[in-house]
């Protein structure tokens, strides 16, 4: 499937009143849209290793990933009404979803708990890093309202690589 341009109509239709300028519209908004792919693809993972988790510490794992995603997945419509708010677009489907995503999935038909915890944490810490950059866009931009949610986000997504980090540790 080949994105194309909006038309002219479509751009009016969807514009929102925004002073940020034509630049950081365009640049925040796709920003937005690459880290809302992440976060559901995270999201995802999260909920699918929180149904597949097994062994001596199940129950524990099991309710730490199901607070992980839910957290997780309160971020998604935020950063959607962020993107829209300022003017810009967002991602419409699972497949833009896969076009746009950085953090990869996980399809092994089986993953050992702690694997589990190490990979959601690597990918925490891989969140973290993509929202410190769109934070330095939005920075350059003179974006406070994008940065400041992404400040909570990331501290957030730093609190639950910390979790995962001390519930792996030997």
């Amino acid at each position: 499937m080949t994105e194309h341009k909006p038309s002219a109509r479509a751009k009016e239709m969807l514009s929102s009143p925004s002073d940020l300028g034509d630049n950081a519209t365009r640049d925040i908004s796709a920003a937005l849209s690459g880290l809302l792919a992440d976060v559901f693809a995270l999201y995802i993972k999260t909920k699918n290793f929180h149904w597949h988790v097994s062994g001596p510490h199940f129950r524990s794992y099991h309710l730490l990933l199901d607070e992980h995603a839910t957290e997780i997945f309160a971020m998604t419509d935020a950063i959607a009404e962020r993107a829209r708010k300022i003017g810009g677009n967002t991602i419409r489907s699972i497949s833009h979803i896969a076009r746009q995503q950085r953090i990869l999935d996980n399809d092994a038909e089986y993953v050992d708990a702690n694997d589990m915890l190490a990979e959601l944490r690597e990918d925490n810490k891989q969140l973290t890093k993509i929202m410190r950059e769109v934070h330095d866009l939005c920075d350059e931009h003179n974006d406070v309202a994008t940065a400041s949610l992404l400040e909570n986000w990331i501290d957030e997504t730093e609190r639950r690589a910390w979790f995962l980090y001390e519930t792996t540790r030997r």
